[in-house]
């Protein structure tokens, strides 16, 4: 019992250190902006960027986890993460930091492995709680970050060092702690799947980025768009005809997993819109500190780990879209909050802790609906699926957020994004007969 809690607690600082390099670079877009000497829309690419190499990594490596175990893998994603944070550090040009981000984005994957790695120690019965709690060290990690900017006045360099470190740290715990039963899927990596969804993800983002400036009619743009129809379009193709395709198409698409893809995409995209915009508002609106983000985005960090704790009992008691589709509801509500706020310390605050419930609670959820209908062996490829959807919906909330400019419309585009969340759990929960996890052992 013991050995398998500090399991899970290792692999929990693990995710939170992954998770901490996407969101650490919102607040310094403003200050990266004018010491760089750039626009916003260019260094908005230093977020986009890991965010995309985290979508891409999350399918590839869950599968090299599959074949070559998921412990080793993950090793491999954290030396990634902290080679990318030492070339940050050294880095004062916006070319080299943006490859450093991408090196960084590989630990977006540390989350499905470490869901296929608990589902191997943890006992079925405690399995949506140890997955509760690993989904909401997301909440952690992307508070986490804004407080880290902020405790080092926003300096880029002394944020990406502290990342060096605690990367390393966690690599160390990893490799002294987690043990992994040996379980091996042969096969090879979709090296050419990863490079079309690269393709037509950098296509579509780059003209969402840059439509504003180009003009959204613009041969340029109308090219991109056409650009990333056409390579999505050859990736279905390409991926239907693999036998071990980067990213399972039927699993995007069964019955048993499409609601947690949705609701993880519009969830993912709520989250990112949401802190970016808070960032936005602070430190322009109301000309605050970068650490003072953090501070306002406490409670929703405190909230979502506290609630991950609590869900495992209530998963036992309803199903995971039930409180997905809850969850999706309390981010609706304080996304609206903020959209129709005057930015006072009650509004933002208050906000702040109706968010962290929401997210917490579905967050929390959508672990458990990821995976609890696939067999174990599909874990990591399933946790991948899910992780993957939750990254492109906050790189496209990146690149929305920095073309809109506006903070009500930014908001109202967050809350949209939650409530179809909501809805869409909701009608997931009325249609879906409820059924034993694959392989899980859950307890009714």
């Amino acid at each position: 019992m013991y050995k398998n809690s500090l399991a899970v607690a290792v692999l929990a600082f693990g995710v939170a250190v992954g998770t901490l390099q996407m969101t650490v670079v919102v607040p310094l877009l403003p200050l990266l902006q004018q010491r760089l000497g750039a626009s916003l829309t260019s260094v908005s690419w230093t977020l986009t960027a890991g965010l995309l190499s985290g979508a891409v990594s999350i399918p590839l490596l869950s599968r090299l986890g599959d074949m070559y175990g998921r412990r080793l893998v993950t090793l491999v994603a954290l030396g990634l993460l902290v080679a990318g944070s030492a070339l940050g550090a050294v880095s004062d040009a916006l070319a080299p930091l943006i490859a450093a981000r991408v090196l960084q984005g590989t630990g977006a994957t540390l989350l499905p492995l470490a869901m296929g790695l608990v589902r191997q120690v943890v006992p079925g019965h405690r399995l949506p709680s140890a997955i509760g709690v690993l989904s909401a060290t997301i909440g952690v990690g992307s508070g986490g970050g804004m407080i880290l900017a902020g405790l080092v006045d926003g300096d880029h360099r002394a944020v990406f060092w502290a990342l060096t470190g605690l990367g390393a740290l966690a690599f160390a715990l990893v490799a002294a702690v987690v043990r992994e039963t040996p379980a091996r899927n042969p096969g090879r990596p979709d090296l050419a799947g990863a490079a079309l969804v690269s393709g037509w993800l950098v296509c579509l983002l780059l003209a969402l980025s840059k439509g504003a400036t180009w003009g959204w009619t613009s041969p340029l743009t109308l090219g991109l768009f056409g650009a990333a129809v056409v390579v999505a379009t050859a990736w279905v193709v390409t991926a239907r005809r693999t036998a071990a395709p980067l990213i399972e198409i039927p699993m995007l698409l069964h019955r048993g997993t499409v609601g947690a893809t949705v609701a993880s995409f519009l969830l993912g995209f709520a989250l990112f819109a949401t802190i970016t915009t808070v960032s936005a508002v602070v430190q322009g609106t109301l000309g605050a500190s970068v650490l003072r983000v953090g501070i306002y985005l406490l409670p929703t960090t405190t909230l979502m780990l506290v609630v991950s704790v609590l869900a495992g009992p209530l998963m036992r008691r309803f199903t995971a879209s039930a409180l997905v589709a809850a969850g999706s509801a309390l981010v609706t509500a304080a996304t609206l909050w903020l959209a129709f706020s005057s930015y006072s310390d009650i509004d933002l605050y208050g906000a702040a802790t109706v968010l962290g419930l929401g997210l917490g609670l579905g967050y929390a959820a959508l672990g458990t609906m990821a995976v609890e209908h696939v067999e174990p062996a599909k874990t990591a490829a399933a946790g991948g699926v899910n992780g993957l959807v939750r990254i492109v919906g906050g790189s496209l909330a990146g690149a929305v957020v920095a073309a809109a400019g506006d903070p009500g419309w930014s908001f109202g585009v967050a809350a949209t994004a939650a409530l179809l969340a909501t809805l869409f759990a909701a009608w997931t929960t009325l249609t879906l007969p409820v059924e034993a996890p694959a392989g899980a052992g859950r307890r009714a």
